[in-house]
């Protein structure tokens, strides 16, 4: 548990959900082992929701010191319910703002609540520095997201020197954008994992046999192709006969829909598992025993690699992020998901991914951002920046 202290600055760290939860864990070690900062959370979006797990319990858990929790989410999953939401958390942390005096605040990834309360620190003249900007993901809605939070933003942390250079062709100044690596990679080494037989009894899966963990959420750019990307999913498990166990979806346009779907299939499909909640160290252990991941979910892309696990990634919805060699593209249609599982299941693809070779970092992510929010700090920057004319 993180130690009390007095000190020179109060960087709130925003967390809207149980994945960037999990991923902020290495940076806020890092800010609370630097003498001059005192870290505070901020907790909005599925945290505070019953239908997504009431994930705030396990927040609390942790011991970090929360400044403010609000929900915002509305209870349905239309466009208008996500717009709701969006101006519920732009409420909710301007009121946190106006009553915890931060010095900056940091965001993460691309999640419309982030989007919406990353914009309750703009007319204070908050700094923010926004981790994981600068990647695409072409068949959500998050794409946009994530690059305004990068206009929005006053340092950038990302994962990867491409990532950079988009950020730097958005006109941020290059001295504030930093190549750090992905900060989930951090916990990898970090978080311990569940044996099996562990794993099988907590949350009842095969203790033996092989399993898929299937990570599906909503194309929000293309509900029609969710509908028949997990419609040739299903098909495909129960013709080849795969047990599998389902992770739930995010609270997205049609993300409750989906889940509603997944929940049928399992209850009318022998060998299927649906677990709304595993938390970081049962998720990471499902993905180190698992024979195979499928799904459209950023942590087949960004974490993966480094557990040697083969993923299939359906669809467009990660179109854009570049991978690491354990993943494979697969289409939604039945005739390539069987192709792809073939191929995953194969001697020669395990090899390739035993290399465990990860296009996101070296797992010392949290570092190389605490220091650079140190030194924005230090130098005293401010909110103010200029659009920086790069070289083309």
């Amino acid at each position: 548990m993180p130690a009390a202290r007095k000190t020179q600055w109060r960087v709130a760290v925003l967390t809207t959900s149980r994945a960037d939860f999990s991923i902020y864990q290495s940076v806020l070690c890092a800010l609370d082992a630097h003498p001059d900062i005192n870290p505070m959370l901020l907790v909005t979006g599925m945290h505070m929701s019953k239908d997504f797990g009431y994930t705030f319990t396990e927040v609390e858990k942790s011991g970090w010191p929360i400044a403010a929790s609000f929900g915002c989410l509305s209870e349905g999953d239309t466009a208008k319910d996500i717009g709701l939401s969006m101006g519920r958390a732009t409420q909710g942390t301007a009121q946190a703002l106006a009553e915890i005096n931060a010095d900056m605040l940091i965001i993460l990834g691309d999640r419309f609540e982030m989007a919406a309360a990353a914009l309750a620190a703009v007319p204070r003249g908050l700094p923010i520095c926004h981790l994981h900007g600068g990647e695409e993901t072409e068949g959500a809605m998050d794409n946009v997201l994530r690059h305004m939070l990068t206009k929005l933003s006053h340092l950038h942390c990302c994962s990867t020197e491409l990532a950079a250079s988009r950020i730097r062709q958005m006109g941020e100044a290059p001295e504030h954008v930093i190549v750090s690596g992905a900060p989930a990679l951090d916990n990898i080494a970090a978080v311990p994992r569940l044996s099996r037989a562990e794993l099988a009894a907590q949350f009842g899966l095969p203790e033996t046999s092989d399993f898929a963990l299937i990570t599906y959420h909503p194309v929000t750019l293309d509900l029609d192709a969710t509908s028949k990307e997990i419609a040739a999913l299903f098909s495909v498990i129960k013709d080849i006969g795969l047990s599998c166990v389902f992770t739930a979806a995010n609270a997205d346009t049609a993300g409750r829909a989906l889940n509603a779907k997944i929940e049928d299939f399992v209850e009318q499909t022998p060998g299927q598992m649906l677990i709304g909640h595993m938390g970081a160290r049962g998720y990471y252990s499902a993905m180190e025993h698992a024979a195979m991941m499928i799904g459209n979910s950023s942590s087949g892309i960004l974490e993966a690699a480094s557990f040697g696990l083969p993923v299939i990634n359906i669809g467009d919805r990660q179109k854009g992020r570049e991978t690491s060699p354990n993943v494979i593209q697969a289409v939604g249609t039945t005739s390539d998901l069987k192709s792809a599982i073939t191929r995953a299941l194969s001697s020669e693809f395990k090899a390739i991914c035993a290399a465990k070779e990860n296009f996101y970092g070296d797992g010392h992510a949290a570092e190389k951002i605490v220091t650079a929010v140190a030194t924005f700090l230090e130098n005293g920057i401010g909110p103010r920046k200029a659009f920086h004319l790069a070289d083309i």
